[in-house]
């Protein structure tokens, strides 16, 4: 079963937190405090990611089987969904998938598309090591710099880094299933239910062009931009983040 950490009132309807690739269930730690006083919030790790099981294949029905088996086990009959993005495109298929199981639905800097390669540089770095033996976590990061420059990717990675240990992510696994957690997998049908999508207003990752193909599938949908951001704009801007989600699961419930 998925690996998670539940914090808030059991009673209170329940919020289930999806991080994204490379990441881990504390990702979302800021928005899950915030919540916690209003909602029974529950952070995830992701299949491969953090304390959840490995696997060596991976597809979005797969994924979407392993959530639902959560859901089921704990009798969470009805969830909001907030996912940002691998963990955003996880909460959209599901969406699509699941619709009855999601009252409520908020995508955070990722499309229903299919991106090329963009990783590249930063599974070159992972790579490099996990080929080293028993290093520090200060090594770790000097293999890293040659392909990675932004110490502060650096640090989000390291997070997921266990000194003697390696990677606690399964990094084979998301290496080899690369090009289908960055594929859209098709899916008929279309949520109904209230849904925002949160672009960082620097990312390329949400771009106007996919406001048709979001709309088809997630009629309801609407979407707010957090200025001066990037893709990991709940981290640069956690006030204005959190405030976005709050409002919106206040006023669409």
């Amino acid at each position: 079963m998925l690996h998670y950490r539940q914090q808030g009132t059991p009673a209170l309807p329940p919020v289930i937190l999806l991080h994204g690739l490379f990441g881990d269930l504390d990702n979302l730690g800021n928005l899950a405090r915030e919540l916690a006083t209003s909602h029974q919030v529950i952070q995830v790790d992701l299949p491969n990611h953090g304390g959840s099981p490995h696997s060596a294949e991976m597809s979005w029905p797969q994924m979407c089987a392993e959530l639902l088996t959560l859901l089921d086990q704990h009798g969470w009959q009805q969830v909001c969904l907030i996912g940002h993005s691998l963990g955003g495109k996880l909460a959209m298929q599901f969406a699509l998938r699941y619709p009855h199981r999601v009252t409520q639905l908020v995508v955070v800097d990722i499309a229903p598309v299919t991106y090329p390669p963009r990783h590249n540089q930063v599974i070159a770095a992972l790579q490099a090591v996990a080929r080293g033996v028993d290093i520090s976590r200060k090594e770790a990061e000097a293999l890293m710099v040659p392909w990675l420059a932004d110490a502060g990717v650096r640090q989000f990675l390291l997070k997921s880094y266990q000194p003697m240990q390696g990677w606690r992510f399964n990094l084979p696994a998301l290496v080899d299933n690369y090009p289908t957690l960055m594929a859209w997998d098709l899916v008929s049908g279309h949520f109904n239910g209230p849904t925002l999508f949160i672009k960082g207003g620097l990312s390329d990752y949400l771009l106007a062009e996919h406001q048709a193909g979001i709309l088809q599938l997630f009629p309801a949908a609407k979407a707010r931009i957090i200025p001066d951001a990037g893709h990991w704009l709940h981290a640069e801007k956690p006030l204005l983040f959190n405030k976005l989600v709050v409002d919106f699961l206040s006023i669409s419930r």
